[in-house]
């Protein structure tokens, strides 16, 4: 494709994405859809040109100001992650002179919200929480591509074992600093068609998503709910850590997510799991588990700003109102869920916020208001799931998982236990 047609359907791209109308991978996805002759290189470069942007957006429409034609061409050209060698031969001598002065701007003497890149409402509480130097480390680190982590299905393989098979295909890959289960790969290379991934020995999931799996501590013969469990990523391992045996619910009101599960199950060789579509959070199906389940994780729905760096459109899709209107419904179904847990059961809250106001303050409220309920440390409970450096990982008796600190998505947990 000539350089000057691929930065135009960046511009293309970009002005579909820049709506915020609807999720950012969905709007690519639905790009690539209707382009299907482009080549895998020319996908990689327009997709990661489009979140490039989006992560960076104040910063790039302010010097986008300056210059001269479309906007999205400006963005694109600004935020672009192919071959500059490429890109050169799509500029006018005009583009290059523009592109060559706003990249030679000093970004540290920009405001600080060029910098940072978040909306104030998000920005305010986050560097009141951590102090102006770590805030920064904070934002940086959300402006960067995640990972790629693989939790190895413990059910079917080892760790070591997964990592060798990688190795034969190619693929470098070292063990997850924190959890025992996990493997983290440099760049983003395509396992899907890996043998060792199409025999269901490893699954994509975020460290952190592997630790709320290891305080939740499933255990062979058990009852276990995983309250909302969308694509299923922490079912799988919670069904892996049970050795395939007791029961496991695999509850949300998404038959859509669900169907996502579907696969992935077939993968992993676990029969244990019962995925099933509840209407809401007081279904009739939750109502008959009452006082019977021996573990119920509810990895709540939540603003998800945690994910940043994977979603970064999610910083420009939430705002106040939204964290507000899902403070109410974390607490309902937090609520709910607690139901179904038979005294000297565990309780797991937890959410990929990195807001106090989704995490602290609803396992607060939940504490207030259940005397029947022992909050659990969880740096012995992490400790005791073989978690390394467990001490790392906690804010007083929570998990606490910062993009920044951890190089994990942003997670909270609070565990509780019935008397």
């Amino acid at each position: 494709m000539h350089p000057n047609a691929l930065v135009d359907l960046a511009a293309e791209l970009l002005r579909a994405v820049l709506k915020f109308d609807s999720p950012a991978d969905g709007v690519v996805s639905a790009f690539f859809r209707k382009h299907r002759t482009l080549g895998p290189r020319e996908r990689h470069t327009l997709a990661e040109t489009a979140y490039a942007v989006v992560r960076q957006r104040m910063l790039f429409q302010h010097l986008a100001q300056s210059g001269s034609g479309p906007v999205e061409r400006r963005l694109a050209l600004l935020g672009w992650q192919g071959n500059e060698g490429f890109l050169r031969g799509a500029l006018s001598p005009q583009e290059q002179a523009w592109l060559g002065e706003v990249q030679a701007i000093d970004r540290a003497s920009l405001a600080p919200k060029l910098r940072h890149n978040l909306p104030d409402w998000l920005a305010q509480p986050l560097e009141q929480a951590l102090g102006a130097q770590e805030f920064a480390l904070l934002a940086d680190s959300l402006n960067q591509p995640a990972p790629l982590d693989l939790r190895v299905n413990t059910y079917k393989g080892k760790r070591a074992e997964v990592q060798a098979a990688l190795a034969a295909a190619g693929i470098e890959s070292s063990p997850t600093p924190y959890s025992p289960w996990g493997l983290r790969v440099p760049g983003k290379p395509a396992i899907n068609k890996l043998d060792v991934f199409t025999r269901g020995d490893v699954e994509v999931q975020d460290e952190g998503s592997q630790l709320l799996a290891l305080i939740t501590d499933a255990k062979r013969g058990e009852m276990v709910v995983d309250f909302c469990a969308g694509a299923g990523g922490k079912t799988l391992a919670l069904g892996a850590a049970m050795r395939n045996t007791g029961r496991l619910y695999a509850f949300d009101v998404s038959g859509h997510r669900l169907d996502a599960l579907k696969p992935r199950l077939a993968r992993s060789g676990l029969s244990n799991v019962y995925p099933a579509q509840i209407a809401h959070e007081r279904d009739e199906r939750i109502k008959r588990l009452a006082g019977k389940i021996d573990r119920v994780l509810v990895d709540a729905p939540c603003s998800g700003l945690g994910t940043l760096r994977r979603n970064p459109d999610l910083k420009w899709r939430q705002s106040p109102q939204t964290v507000q209107s899902l403070k109410t419904q974390q607490a309902a179904i937090l609520e709910s869920a607690a139901r179904m847990v038979k005294p000297g059961g565990r309780l797991v809250y937890a959410t990929c916020s990195l807001l106090a106001a989704e995490n602290e303050e609803i396992a607060a409220g939940f504490s207030d208001g259940h005397a029947e309920w022992s909050l659990l440390p969880v740096e012995p409970l992490l400790a005791g799931a073989k978690v390394a450096a467990a001490g790392d990982l906690v804010a007083g008796p929570f998990l606490r998982l910062w993009p920044h600190r951890h190089a994990t998505d942003g997670f909270f947990a609070a565990v509780w236990e019935r008397r």
